[in-house]
């Protein structure tokens, strides 16, 4: 039996899927330390990234060379709901509801795609983030 045909179309079709497919970990490597909140990005953010916390602006330290987490330390345990965009990228979930439990943090894969709008002209700059006492967001390589 002669396969002149499928062995070649099975490379050409493998090797996009296999290249485009970036492998993102669905559990952190160390444990999320309490009151912490790790957003995993699927592919590099370059931002700028706009995080809101139950209705409040939390000032996020943007990284000028890209990231792939955000970090949200001092959460206090209990149900919060967040928002999160930026004007280069689209996340999935990019609302929802975090249940915090008092012992442990929580890590969750968001799926990131790059966005790419024509703007004329500058956007207006948006006023500075309010922020919560005790909250810090960072973008992390």
């Amino acid at each position: 039996m002669k396969f002149p045909v499928v062995l070649p179309a099975m490379v050409l079709l493998g090797a996009p899927l296999f290249l485009g497919c970036s492998k993102v970990p669905l559990t952190p490597r160390t444990p999320v330390p309490a009151g912490s909140v790790v957003f995993r990005f699927t592919r590099p953010v370059r931002g700028p990234v706009e995080f809101t916390l139950d209705g409040t602006r939390i000032p996020v330290q943007q990284s000028p060379k890209g990231a792939i987490s955000l970090h949200v330390k001092g959460l206090a345990p209990g149900k919060h709901r967040y928002f999160l965009t930026s004007q280069r990228e689209t996340f999935s979930p990019d609302m929802g509801e975090l249940d915090l439990p008092a012992d442990k943090g929580l890590y969750q894969v968001t799926l990131t795609q790059k966005l790419d709008s024509v703007l004329y002209g500058k956007p207006d700059p948006l006023p500075p983030a309010e922020g919560l006492p005790g909250v810090t967001a960072v973008l992390l390589k």
